[in-house]
């Protein structure tokens, strides 16, 4: 094999390595907004199953344990001392127990149980030891996910959030809705701004930051207000096909430079400098 066909073939490799780590981060957002989307389509298609009487049971056995969790002094410390979290709010079998919409910053999350990291990688996770997402006076809800993974966006944009902004949580058959009243920077160990206060109905958000050093954590909390809009209001894809065009430019670029890119390295033909057919006389 000629020294300049290797040189081509290595050229090639090098270019088909660098696209397939341009287009990862895209490929891989797209395929978890649509793991997600699909996990909230199927909660939704569970919940219209379901029977108002079903909606009042599950809510009451979440407002039970709410009410037991607050009994217990450390609750985020000493929360198995009440039993049943894995089941509550568990419809689906799945481990999600509802989703979250944060219009300021254009996500939709499905919202699991707990914070293992196979939670946090894909979507967002309640804080066991804090209330359950039922609203109510006397409740203190905190979710969690990642910011800054190339596969996925979470809570990526969570510090565009603003006072006065709004995010809704969709669980069962009820919206709650809640206004950021404060935004904190802590350290990871300082959990105190997630405790219940008393008559209050709060919910907290919380994210690592800075942005790719994650020392502190970010805690956005929101205040329940009224409904902003009903279940009736809300839309969800489920086959995601509404994709952001940033993410659709890196797979149309691609094939182009590759092709353009090939074409460039084929050896053209070299031009007779003498005339071509004609005779030297």
């Amino acid at each position: 094999m000629k020294k300049g066909s290797i040189l081509t073939i290595v050229l090639i490799l090098v270019l088909v390595v660098g696209l397939s780590l341009m287009l990862y981060p895209s490929f891989s957002n797209y395929w978890n907004d649509l793991r997600q989307t699909k996990a909230i389509a199927n909660y939704e298609s569970v919940i219209k199953d379901m029977s108002e009487d079903d909606y009042s049971r599950i809510f009451e056995d979440a407002l039970e344990y709410n009410k037991a969790l607050r009994k217990i002094r450390f609750p985020l410390m000493y929360h198995d001392e009440v039993e049943g979290y894995d089941d509550l709010l568990n419809v689906t079998g799945n481990g999600v127990m509802g989703y979250i919409d944060i219009d300021k910053i254009g996500v939709q999350l499905p919202i699991y149980h707990g914070i293992d990291e196979t939670v946090l990688q894909v979507a967002v996770g309640h804080i066991e030891g804090t209330s359950l997402p039922t609203g109510g006076e006397s409740t203190h809800c905190a979710l969690s996910a990642h910011r800054g993974l190339p596969s996925a966006r979470l809570f990526t944009d969570l510090d565009k959030m603003e006072i006065g902004d709004v995010f809704t949580l969709n669980i069962i058959d009820r919206v709650l809705t809640y206004q950021v009243d404060q935004i904190l920077i802590v350290e990871p160990d300082d959990v105190e701004a997630m405790y219940v206060v008393e008559g209050e109905d709060y919910c907290t958000l919380v994210t690592c930051t800075p942005y790719g050093v994650n020392s502190h954590r970010m805690l956005v909390r929101g205040s329940r207000i009224e409904n902003e809009k009903q279940l009736s209001d809300i839309r969800v894809t489920a086959d995601a096909a509404i994709i952001d065009p940033v993410i659709v430019a890196p797979f149309v670029a691609a094939p182009i430079l590759l092709v353009l890119f090939i074409w460039l390295m084929i050896p053209k033909p070299r031009k007779n400098r003498r005339g071509g057919l004609c005779k030297k006389s």
